[in-house]
């Protein structure tokens, strides 16, 4: 591994890519911390302190902290998923987008830029409902977190909201183009890793005041290093099916007859699910949580983590994501063609829809089992962790996305040094070639 990350400091173009994502990580970071006008921010601080294991602290955590600072980054980019969540499904039942998603890049920026359209009014509308939420808002000292509450103050944290989440959608967008990695899911992976640090400490610190047993605190480790163990695991896990190319003679030469295989992941969809399910949960449960309303604040106790309804309507939000990511991403009836146009047939299966109908099904089978094992590992040590009341939100669905995040851009740097023939990270094969 040592010498994989000497190979970096030999491809130019690949340490440009680095240090210009690392650039912008940093640049989001230092914008987590400006705090948004009018606010109190020791009121927010003591508010947010008694929130870290409920849904505002799931959303804090999304955010890098900056919520809890209302900074000009607290919407984090969850608007945008939320728009993109909305955009993919309306491509299925919309003709008009259905047409745009094929119709290559053209289209694809069209939609992207009704997404960022979609971006902008959910942030206005989440931006309004955290500024009304905020003049009802006081710490336990009973000290108002707004200092000058009126539609100023909701006028300004709209605009100033808004304007933060378009920035952080442009460094997402901007990273995914011209960095390495996904943007998007890095911003997220740079907002919950900068809080390990606070978390570890402040563990130390109820440990070395008895508030925290050394039980319980080795207990916690091990979970997290068992759960990491799984994710790695599972993330590298694929369903190889056997292809077999029939020989061809073009000219004088022959060609094909060698023996392959179509790698199936068993988690196809990836970190997407748990995000697009944190996202669809969060855009109700924080505008509940910031309305002083009855039926609100009874919206808001049923959907806070660790309790039966919250996690049933994230488990199952985390299946449905599975199967329509997979869906979205994966198309058996093209694969099935393609390998039909090459030559290519599955022994004992018969080219075509036969081809087809078979990979869907093993496909459907793995989906099933990689929406089981997201599921339990986003749900099951939350639920642990909530019910011992660890000192910072850090469950399964936090681990799932660092080390999912962390697997799929040492992976793209691998691919880019393999590519100029320079030798990957593993020397006993790639990421991501366990069966």
């Amino acid at each position: 591994m040592i010498g994989g990350f000497k190979s970096i400091t030999k491809i130019p173009e690949l340490q440009k890519k680095i240090l210009f994502t690392f650039l912008l990580l940093a640049v989001y970071r230092i914008g987590a911390h400006v705090p948004t006008p009018g606010i109190d921010t020791q009121a927010l601080a003591a508010f947010f302190a008694q929130a870290q294991n409920s849904l505002l602290g799931l959303f804090d955590m999304f955010a890098g902290g900056a919520l809890s600072r209302l900074s000009v980054f607290a919407l984090g980019i969850m608007p945008y998923i939320s728009a993109s969540i909305i955009l993919q499904l309306l491509t299925v039942a919309v003709p008009h987008l259905e047409k745009l998603s094929k119709e290559g890049d053209a289209g694809r920026r069209k939609i992207t830029q009704y997404t960022r359209y979609g971006t902008v009014f959910l942030s206005i509308i989440q931006g309004f409902g955290i500024a009304v939420g905020l003049e009802s808002m006081a710490g336990p000292s009973g000290l108002s977190v707004v200092i000058d509450p009126g539609w100023g103050f909701r006028l300004m944290t709209v605009i100033t909201l808004t304007a933060g989440t378009s920035f952080i959608m442009w460094l997402g967008e901007t990273i995914t183009e011209k960095g390495i990695g996904n943007g998007i899911s890095l911003i997220i992976f740079a907002g919950i890793v900068c809080r390990g640090p606070a978390g570890v400490v402040n563990t130390f610190r109820l440990l070395s005041t008895g508030e925290m047993g050394i039980f319980f605190a080795v207990l916690l480790a091990v979970m997290m290093v068992g759960v990491v163990g799984l994710i790695v695991f599972v993330e590298s896990a694929q369903r190889r099916i056997p292809v077999q190319y029939a020989k061809r003679v073009v000219g004088r030469k022959m060609y094909g007859g060698q023996t392959t295989h179509l790698p199936l992941k068993v988690n196809t969809a990836g970190v997407i699910p748990p995000i697009f399910a944190s996202s669809i949960i969060m855009f109700p449960a924080t505008i509940a949580n910031f309305i002083p309303h009855p039926w609100m604040k009874v919206m808001a106790g049923f959907l806070m983590p660790g309790r039966l309804v919250y996690e049933l309507f994230y488990v199952a939000l985390i299946i449905f994501f599975c199967y329509f990511y997979t869906a979205v991403t994966f198309n058996p009836v093209d694969v099935a063609d393609n390998m039909k146009k090459h030559g290519g047939y599955v022994p004992g299966i018969r080219p075509g829809k036969k081809t087809a109908e078979y990979i869907d099904s093993v496909l459907t089978k793995l989906t099933f089992s990689g929406a089981i094992y997201v599921s339990a590992v986003c749900v099951l040590p939350s639920i642990l962790i909530s019910k011992f009341n660890v000192p910072f939100y850090f469950g399964g669905t936090a681990l799932l996305i660092v080390v999912g995040v962390a697997l799929d851009t040492a992976g793209q740097i691998e691919t880019h040094m393999l590519t100029r023939q320079y030798e990957g990270f593993m020397k006993k094969g790639r990421i991501g070639r366990k069966r």
